[in-house]
């Protein structure tokens, strides 16, 4: 997972979204499809039966593609998964951003090794939620706890949700068991699957400093900044650096110049990172996403430093600029 993914030039993320039943996983699905700001999703679902997408979000109905408010699509893949992206891929214009909704049975895991098939694809992020209320009681459950245990296992990041159904020293305390027992995922918690866009989405990174129409007051406890980097740097090395648990950041995304003049795509969500060539006229700069109480702004400032000779800080402006 944290080994370098080298492949084509912007190659189509999907972001898996696992979970076992009622966590909230459609309801963070329709929120993202409310809050996409111009994004191109589409939704892998692996059967319509019970319509996972809200109503009023539906223009139009055509057989296994529904079309979305705002370009996006949902799909459903049946049984043959790897077709469906194939078939998907192929879509004019095609979207920005897959999002793949697992069952409440499936392993995420395997669905990401699935998608690593296809050189056309990206698996951005593992994320699983968990229901603060249950996520204990079904981890130890002697019929399901297997299934849970699997899925958590197999986040880049665990989204604790409903975190405002339980009492503050319970939520807490379960989320330390989280890190403790899944030290592989970054943990954080949500009510009623509320996330910044970016945070699931590598395709919004860059966006999050420039909308935060999305439930800000919701969202307190996220802080987004930029890093500029003006001087040449090793690509792989800066992405290793972000993805360490230390700096406490949950997503970075951004483009960076190397020494030999190529530009390079980073992408960083928990553990998992991978570098990539970029478009030769994308902008540098670095967008990160972590929670408040656990940035090391300290360690990205070193980082930046070792990155070029002069630095400056400006936490109040939500960013550290290098050149």
């Amino acid at each position: 997972m944290s080994a370098p993914e080298r492949g084509v030039v912007n190659p189509l993320a999907v972001t898996v979204i696992g979970g076992y039943l009622g966590v909230g996983k459609t309801t963070l699905v329709n929120r993202l499809l409310r809050e996409a700001n111009g994004l191109r999703l589409a939704v892998l679902v692996n059967e319509f039966g019970e319509l996972p997408i809200d109503g009023d979000l539906i223009e139009a109905d055509d057989g296994n593609v529904i079309s979305i408010a705002g370009g996006c699509v949902c799909c459903s893949y049946g049984n043959d998964l790897l077709m469906a992206l194939v078939d998907l891929a192929k879509m004019r214009p095609r979207p920005d951003h897959v999002l793949l909704e697992a069952s409440g049975v499936a392993l995420p895991g395997a669905i990401a090794d699935s998608i690593g098939l296809l050189q056309d694809y990206l698996t951005d992020a593992v994320i699983v939620l968990a229901d603060a209320e249950t996520v204990r009681e079904r981890a130890s459950d002697r019929y399901m706890g297997d299934t849970v245990e699997r899925q958590l296992n197999d986040a880049d990041l665990i989204v604790l949700n409903k975190i405002d159904l339980v009492a503050a020293p319970a939520g807490q305390a379960t989320l330390a068991w989280l890190a403790e027992r899944f030290p592989q995922a970054r943990v954080a918690a949500a009510s009623q699957a509320r996330l910044p866009a970016g945070l699931v989405l590598h395709s919004a990174v860059g966006r999050e400093r420039l909308d935060r129409r999305s439930a800000p007051h919701q969202l307190h406890h996220f802080e987004t900044f930029s890093i500029t980097l003006q001087n040449p740097v090793d690509a792989e090395k800066l992405a290793r650096r972000l993805a360490d648990s230390q700096l406490g950041l949950l997503r970075a995304k951004g483009f960076v110049k190397t020494p030999a003049g190529t530009l390079m795509a980073i992408q960083v969500v928990g553990r998992r990172w991978s570098v990539l060539p970029a478009a030769a006229s994308t902008p540098t700069g670095l967008v990160c996403i972590g929670l408040k109480a656990q940035i090391n702004h300290q360690a990205l400032r070193d980082i930046a430093m070792q990155a070029t000779p002069r630095w400056c800080a400006d936490r109040s402006a939500g960013s550290l600029s290098v050149d």
